[in-house]
């Protein structure tokens, strides 16, 4: 099982006795702790949840291959559940689906017994190996379940990119069904008024429309300073209930739209041109026999959406009919080349290039998509530092902060270019001895 390390001195009997303890008075319990204790809590917690996760799962199966009276009461057992649980029937109806699914995936089961594959990306495996590309051959169904698996493993695994890995070898077999997150045929929205006199809306959307969604609510649903500087007391899902009321005023208006980090909102898909170009042969890449497929994140043949994610090569080639197109000239890393370097705040066409090659926040662990991001220069411009790419990167607010030094933070943050002209962060002494560098990979 993959987990941070702790020393004996970390894992302490009152670390140990808070997390095995009752929770009634938890928190006078934590507040005595010191904070490495509290980060040790809440790791070897979140540890313990997945483990009990994969026993949940396992006796709900059991129940659903052998039933007693009290379960056959039930229309299945995942109701049963709920109804002895504080469960709805959505989540309980999942558990006992994932829980038939495994047995007929021991690789997988051994993986989330174990405690290192999350619920949500076992389910997500499973799925793919159900209903594999039509192009896959059988033998090759072993080797992207051994890479689906490595890609969801540990503390670094991500739905992102695991996706990403089903993206990349749907695209391998090009199947021509549509992938879930692009069918269409699926959305629903449901938009119904309540008995004191509201509307409750729920919805299921593709991929695409998702993402057109959050770009045109983004620069609408942005914390907004009181006049006197009072920082803005909304909660997210309150600023977004009122972006979404926004933009619906807007549009009955005049349909104007406002502005979303810099530029007006519209949908914003990356792909490498030699992609676009043409489909290339990649069943000559399809993994068969004793070779395993070796995934390169940072050149997937896939589009990518900065809220969202990968979208698939034909879905973007459709896209690209009907598109204004942008270039943006990569070296042999991938990472943008220069332009403009002589003005202190950065053009359209560099924030585009920074797109394209930090995908949003570049902070190690931040997932923050580039709307909320702004141009950082690892050199101020005021001490000579150029605006030029090897000096910038996309930085979100928290996180721009923090690289300016935030009151009370122990040690600093630096920031260097690599070989590979990619932004790496190399923590202060007191997160990290050794002082190793970093760089985010959520999106790589």
């Amino acid at each position: 099982m993959t987990t941070s390390t702790f020393s004996s001195d970390t894992c302490s009997d009152a670390t140990a006795a808070v997390v095995s303890g009752p929770a009634g008075d938890i928190r006078q319990r934590l507040w005595k702790l010191s904070r490495v204790e509290v980060r040790a809590v809440a790791i070897i917690t979140s540890a313990e949840i997945l483990r009990l996760e994969a026993i949940r799962v396992a006796a709900v199966d059991e129940l659903a291959l052998q039933p007693d009276e009290q379960v056959l009461c039930y229309r299945g057992v995942g109701r049963w559940l709920v109804a002895n649980t504080m469960l709805q029937n959505a989540a309980g109806n999942r558990i006992a689906a994932l829980g038939k699914a495994l047995r007929a995936f021991p690789e997988i089961t051994a993986q989330f017994d174990a405690g290192d594959l999350s619920f949500e990306h076992a389910a997500l495996i499973v799925a793919f190996c159900e209903s594999p590309p039509k192009g896959m051959p059988e033998n090759a169904l072993p080797h992207c379940l051994k890479t689906l698996l490595a890609a969801a493993s540990g503390v670094e695994a991500t739905t992102t990119k695991l996706r990403y890995a089903i993206a990349f070898l749907e695209r391998i077999f090009e199947s021509e069904d549509i992938p879930p997150a692009e069918d269409t045929d699926r959305n629903e929205l449901r938009i119904a008024p309540t008995l004191n006199g509201r509307v409750v809306i729920k919805g299921d959307f593709d991929a695409l429309t998702g993402e057109m969604l959050l770009s045109a609510l983004s620069g609408l649903s942005m914390p907004r300073p009181a006049t006197d500087g009072t920082p803005d007391q909304r909660s997210a899902a309150k600023r977004t209930a009122d972006a979404l009321t926004e933009l619906i005023r807007r549009y009955l208006d005049n349909a104007a739209t406002g502005v979303d980090g810099g530029q007006r909102p519209h949908l914003n898909v990356h792909i490498a041109a030699k992609d676009l170009a043409e489909h290339r042969e990649c069943a000559t890449k399809a993994t068969s026999g004793d070779t395993d497929p070796v995934l390169d994140y940072d050149d997937l043949d896939v589009g990518h959406m900065p809220w969202l994610g990968p979208l698939s090569i034909s879905r973007t080639q459709m896209l690209a009919c009907d598109c204004i197109l942008s270039m943006v000239l990569l070296d042999g890393n991938g990472a943008p080349l220069d332009v403009s370097p002589t003005k202190r705040l950065v053009t359209a066409a560099q924030r585009t290039a920074l797109i394209a090659r930090d995908k949003g926040c570049a902070f190690p662990t931040c997932d923050a998509v580039p709307a909320w991001c702004d141009a950082h220069h690892i050199k101020p411009w005021s001490n000579g530092g150029p605006t030029v790419m090897d000096n910038l990167t996309l930085l979100c607010r928290h996180h721009h902060t923090l690289m300016h030094r935030k009151t009370g933070f122990v040690g600093r943050w630096e920031i260097k270019m690599g070989d590979d002209h990619k932004p790496w962060f190399i923590p202060p002494p007191s997160i990290d001895p050794k002082q190793r560098p970093r760089r985010t990979t959520l999106r790589s």
